[in-house]
């Protein structure tokens, strides 16, 4: 009789609307999927652009595309941290509509909202996540959550640990040209050779800004 009060007055029965949660995570998980996808493709490129600047001694380029690199890497692992916490959340509203079915309505879950509040941090999907938490809040499901006491990705802490990974970076992508222990493999030469050389090194500064701006755009 209730659901039926409900649908009449326009409004979704719970049954409907984990439903609807569990449609729009999947989603949301297939977009995860998709920026996943560009930031591998992007970082193919940064690689071999990595290599190629390394052969010419410019250390400065090289540390700067290896920077961006290692920044993209952490970001794509909080992307798949993303994901499977997605995965987490249709997991516990299978479980509601199990419950549903005995008790009546949606039961309180502290599992879902620190799941909520921990995606509602990511750029990405932050919006739809807080839509989401309203809703939820609203049909009982979690409680209110406090959007001040969440936690940004903190660059500060990224940049303390940027150079080492930086380092590391370089060592395996240059074969042990630059990176770890300082000039690890042959030395390079970073006086001019040629005059030709110098113009072409010109040519890929800009062609090297515009890829450090793909990596930052798909980092959102």
């Amino acid at each position: 009789m209730a659901s039926t009060i409900q649908r009449f007055f326009g409004k979704k029965t719970p049954d409907e609307l984990v439903k609807k949660w569990r449609m729009e995570i999947k989603t949301q998980q297939r977009g995860i999927q998709r920026q996943i996808r560009a930031i591998d493709n992007e970082e193919i490129k940064v690689k071999r652009s990595i290599k190629q600047v390394a052969k010419k001694g410019d250390v400065k380029n090289c540390k700067m595309l290896a920077k961006e690199l290692v920044r993209s890497q952490r970001h794509k692992q909080r992307l798949y941290t993303s994901k499977a916490q997605l995965n987490s959340i249709i997991m516990q509203l299978e479980h509601q509509l199990a419950t549903l079915k005995v008790a009546g309505s949606l039961q309180k879950s502290g599992e879902v909202m620190k799941l909520v509040n921990q995606l509602a941090r990511l750029p990405e999907i932050s919006q739809a996540m807080q839509q989401m938490s309203m809703e939820m809040t609203k049909a009982g499901l979690m409680e209110e959550m406090i959007g001040d006491t969440m936690d940004m990705m903190d660059d500060e802490d990224i940049e303390e640990a940027a150079d080492e990974e930086v380092n590391k970076v370089l060592f395996q992508i240059t074969d042990g040209m630059l990176g770890e222990a300082g000039a690890v493999g042959p030395a390079l030469d970073t006086n001019p050779v040629m005059d030709d050389e110098e113009e072409e090194e010109e040519e890929e500064e800009p062609e090297l800004d515009l890829m450090q701006k793909r990596l930052q755009a798909l980092k959102g």
